[in-house]
Parts: structure tokens; sequence; C-alpha cells
């Protein structure tokens, strides 16, 4: 799964890594948690350019009668993602990429100490999750904008971390996955490749990173001296 991530990339180079025309207002961080407003990058009707908005992390269908779910969304597995009812329209209609620099999982030493990794495609590198978002009309007429982020049976080279991975979208990809107009849900499914394994590097960081309200670059500090494996 990806519950945790980071994006601590400046408002330029994700300007210039994802096509946006305006240079987004953004200040890096490192511990974004499920329910938080998190970014991400869209495009609504055909011919548009890429859009940056923030949404909240976990999916809300549009029929839901309240808030509730989104906490349950914050990720879809993409071998349902088609067929499930939470996220057929979205899969079809609204889908997007969720810039990120790396994100977390937890390695369990003991019944009472968890060990956290970030998992990245390097030290600066500047990626995206391939995800989903929606739009919800509250009773009181509340819009509220939510998105999930699409997963996959983790690699090998990760799988002692944990047994699901995000899927990451590859740069070439971008154009067609944020086409509105991607009328083939197979050729859809097809861009939901898992990235190869020789590419992700990982390491441990500092236990700080588990209280999801600690924030700042001392996320990615190492509990002792150690490098990317």
């Amino acid at each position: 799964m990806c519950g945790r991530f980071t994006l601590n990339a400046t408002p330029e180079q994700i300007a210039e890594t994802f096509g946006l025309s305006i240079r987004p207002e953004w200040s890096p961080r490192y511990n974004i948690a499920p329910t938080q407003l998190i970014p991400i990058v869209r495009v609504t009707t055909a011919n548009a350019a890429r859009e940056w908005q923030m949404v909240h992390w976990g999916l809300l269908p549009s029929w839901s009668r309240d808030r509730t779910r989104a906490a349950s969304l914050i990720n879809a597995r993409s071998e349902t993602v088609a067929e499930k009812p939470s996220f057929r329209e979205a899969f079809r209609h609204r889908r997007c990429l969720i810039p990120a620099s790396g994100f977390y999982e937890w390695e369990t030493i003991d019944k009472k100490t968890k060990q956290p990794y970030l998992i990245a495609r390097g030290e600066q590198s500047l990626f995206a999750f391939a995800g989903l978002w929606e739009r919800w009309i509250s009773p009181e007429q509340e819009v509220v904008e939510t998105c999930t982020i699409l997963t996959t049976a983790a690699d090998e080279a990760i799988k002692h971390l944990h047994e699901r991975m995000p899927i990451i979208m590859e740069p070439e990809h971008y154009e067609e996955w944020l086409d509105p107009q991607l009328e083939s849900m197979a050729r859809a499914e097809e861009l939901l490749r898992p990235t190869q394994p020789a590419e992700w590097k990982w390491r441990q960081v500092s236990t700080a990173v588990n209280n999801a309200r600690t924030e700042g670059p001392i996320c990615l500090e190492p509990p002792r001296d150690q490098l990317f494996q």
C-alpha cells in the first residue's frame, strides 16, 4: 500500500517535471498522511492545460451519503479498479498524477517496534503516483474533491517491507493517462505497469516519521550513518 509519502521538491522542479504553465504554490512536505490536502495534476476537459489542484487524500465516491468512507479509500488496487463501484467511474473519467519524492513503509522488528524506510528512485528524483480523483457534493452543497493512489503487488526488491506498492506513472505516459478522452479502459489498464525493481532505492529513516503530526527534514534523517542500499 502507500499510506505516507514525501514531496520535498521546489515549485520550479514540479512545474518543469509535470509541464505546468503556472508555478504551483508549494512548500516542501516530508510526512504527508491520509485525509490531508495533497496536490494532484489533472486535465479536466479535452485540450485543456494540466492543472495543479489540492484535494483530500482518501477518495469519496460521488454517490456517498457522507464523508466517512474517504479515510478507508486512500489506495485502490489496480487489478480491480475498473470493476469496483467506488473507483470505476473515476478510473474511466478522472485519472490524475500525484507528485512525490518518495514514500514510506515500515518493517516490523518486534511487537513494540516498527522501523520506517524511505523508498525512492534516488535521493533527488521527482516522480508521480498513478491516481484517481473524484468530486463529491454534500447535502449542504459543499463541494469536496478527493483522490486515491493506485497500487499493485510489490516487486521482490521491496516485498519484505510490504506486499503492495504504489504504481509509478512513467513520464512518457503522462499525457495519455491524463487524457479525459481516453476511451479504452483496456489501454488505461495497460499503463499501470510496475516500475522495474532495479530503479528502487531504500534506506532506514528516523522513527520521527511514525507520528503523522511530525513534519520537516527530520523525517528523512537516518537512524544511523547509512546510505541508500
